[in-house]
């Protein structure tokens, strides 16, 4: 069974889109796809980073253990709400953090709105910034839209039907880049 973190990346107080990293963690483990801890940026407290962890002159336990569990993760799961069209400082802080970690480490993408689009305008500069750090985007996207609507507050769907099969299709797009990352790891 791969072992899979979730980044819950936004730190707002009354934040939305935590709900789609409790249910992500939920659905792995009651399916048993994967062993799965959510990694919640709003938790780690971080500073603002002024150098990539290689060349920080010292550092916290608590970054050396971020940066621990990416590279020891087969795979990530990103989860973030829209900011006026961009992601949160707070990801774009822990991307930039961190580099080795991230090479060839496959990615899936979830995006979260109050809007109708589920913050489809993230998904392109999000991709950019992993691809620049030499991590494996997946190719299917997770986008919630509506947030209020679809995931209650501990993470449970609210009706929507079509959330279970979205959600078989992203899952299972991810594990198979996990897979084959894998196999082409085991070659080398």
């Amino acid at each position: 069974m791969p072992n899979i973190s979730i980044i819950s990346s936004s730190v707002r107080i009354g934040r939305k889109s935590h709900r789609v990293a409790l249910y992500f963690k939920k659905y792995l483990e009651e399916n048993k796809l994967a062993t799965v801890e959510i990694l919640d940026l709003s938790t780690y407290k971080f500073p603002l980073f002024e150098e990539r962890l290689k060349f920080l002159k010292s550092t916290t336990a608590a970054v050396t253990d971020f940066a621990g569990k990416i590279k020891s993760s087969e795979g990530i799961i990103i989860v973030t709400p829209e900011y006026n069209g961009g992601y949160p400082a707070s990801l774009k802080n822990i991307i930039d953090l961190l580099y080795v970690e991230w090479h060839h480490k496959p990615v899936a993408i979830s995006t979260v709105s109050n809007g109708s689009f589920g913050g489809m305008q993230v998904i392109t500069s999000l991709q950019f910034s992993l691809w620049k750090m030499q991590a494996w985007t997946v190719p299917a996207m997770f986008p919630v839209p509506d947030i209020d609507n679809l995931f209650d507050e501990n993470g449970n769907p609210t009706g929507d039907l079509a959330v279970e099969k979205r959600t078989a299709n992203f899952i299972n797009e991810l594990l198979w880049c996990i897979e084959a990352n894998s196999r082409m790891e085991k070659d080398k």
